[in-house]
């Protein structure tokens, strides 16, 4: 049977890999293009989550962080984590990331669920807590980013899944994908605002 420790951990990994999964096979641009409004980008994303893992166990946990972040600096200019500059390689946000996974992974290791962290940017009542605590907040952290870059993935060349291997979507063809979608569609047009904020008639 599983430890605690070693289920919250598959669920971490899981969440890790489906959200680099998302980088594979898209070019140097469509990783760095911003497709929001906010910029929000793939390979920004994993700049982000790798950032926040090495924050989390690392000083957090009273423990040398696994790499300089020095674009989350008091005097690093706002959403820095949230994009990588032409100098940050797509292969070296991969591998800080990758870096992030192996120092977690030993932090949880050597402290236990049980192990205590401060994190001074949380509320008073709630800034001293746990390893068991963190990893939690880590796993619907990088869950929540994961699905970001499911929709992002999805806008750039139609793909699409759960995880390496495993869509978890129905098996159609793209005419019944075609339809499906004008299904939805044709239920949204139904609620269509009418007048000026809805632009009436189409």
């Amino acid at each position: 049977m599983m430890t605690e420790a070693e289920i919250l951990q598959r669920y971490l990994q899981d969440q890790r890999e489906a959200l680099l999964w998302k980088l594979d096979g898209v070019s140097e641009f469509e990783a760095r293009r911003p497709l929001t409004a906010t910029g929000t980008n793939l390979l920004g994303l994993v700049k982000h989550v790798a950032t926040m893992e090495i924050g989390y166990f690392g000083e957090v946990c009273g423990r040398p962080n696994a790499a300089p972040t020095p674009w989350i600096e008091p005097s690093a200019a706002p959403n820095a984590d949230l994009f990588a500059t032409a100098e940050q390689s797509r292969e070296w946000v991969e591998d800080l990331y990758r870096t992030a996974w192996a120092a977690t992974d030993q932090t949880i290791a050597e402290l236990g669920l049980d192990g205590a962290a401060l994190v001074p940017w949380w509320g008073e009542k709630i800034r001293h807590t746990t390893v068991r605590r963190l990893v939690v907040h880590l796993i619907a952290e990088t869950a929540r980013h994961a699905g970001h870059a499911d929709i992002l993935r999805e806008e750039i060349d139609g793909a699409a899944g759960l995880y390496p291997g495993v869509e978890n979507l129905p098996e159609e063809s793209p005419a019944w994908w075609a339809d499906y979608r004008a299904t939805v569609q044709s239920v949204a047009d139904q609620f269509v605002p009418e007048g000026p904020a809805g632009g009436g008639e189409r």
